[in-house]
């Protein structure tokens, strides 16, 4: 009996698979959850705002620096993603994502070494102390970090002498920029110092900023912090 030549399926790009991911009703569900958990809490702005400001972020920093195609997406899956694990609880929230993420990618067609990448990057994104993974990793990181805005804070109350909320609240204008000739990363922010002073800002963010800088060393950078026009770092 002749054999039958099964044609493997073609492989689709990893831009395509974005675009399913982003319209897929399951994970716009899970981004909701982890947003409603985080505001149980007291938690700035988790939601889809967020995260598609992460994946923006992630994916303009490896395009910026001439990564592949596939790796930029694969940052802009991550960094939507990356939050979900919020659902199930705040701590170990990067580890329990990852998990989660795991199905949704496979049955939507992304290859074991693409999802491992996106999950990689997922469960690594609040690791202090340790080098990125990847690129994708590194991203993600420094998309996650930079998303620094007042819009973030669910609800302002100056009488309440909250830091944190302070410190969000006080940030006007945020904004990243990749410089690829020159291997920078810039984060840089105007913040209004009735709210809250640069020093009580650098305070609250320095583990972030340490986070963004091992990550852009990660991509062959440095990273700069700019606030009010004076350079930090």
């Amino acid at each position: 009996m002749p054999s039958i030549n099964r044609a493997e399926p073609e492989a689709q790009s990893a831009a395509s698979l974005y675009k399913k991911l982003y319209g897929e009703p399951e994970v716009h569900e899970y981004i909701r959850l982890s947003d409603e958990a985080m505001a149980a809490i007291g938690y700035t702005e988790h939601g889809l705002r967020h995260v598609t400001q992460v994946a923006t972020s992630a994916a303009k920093v490896l395009t910026e620096l001439g990564h592949p195609e596939e790796e930029v997406e694969l940052a802009r899956a991550a960094g939507l993603l990356h939050d979900i694990g919020n659902l199930i609880a705040r701590e170990d929230h990067e580890q329990s994502g990852a998990l989660l993420a795991y199905p949704i990618l496979m049955r939507l067609g992304y290859t074991p070494r693409q999802a491992g990448t996106v999950m990689g990057a997922i469960g690594n994104h609040e690791q202090l102390g340790f080098p990125p993974v990847s690129a994708v990793s590194a991203a993600v990181t420094i998309g996650d970090k930079a998303d620094v805005h007042r819009s973030r804070v669910r609800d302002y109350h100056e009488e309440l002498e909250d830091i944190h909320d302070d410190v969000n609240y006080a940030c006007v204008e945020s904004a990243l920029t990749v410089n690829g000739e020159l291997s920078v990363i810039t984060l840089e922010l105007k913040i209004d110092t009735k709210i809250a002073t640069v020093m009580e800002y650098f305070q609250i963010f320095t583990e972030r900023m340490m986070m963004s800088n091992e990550a852009a060393n990660y991509l062959g950078c440095e990273f700069h912090l700019i606030i009010n026009g004076t350079k930090l770092s």
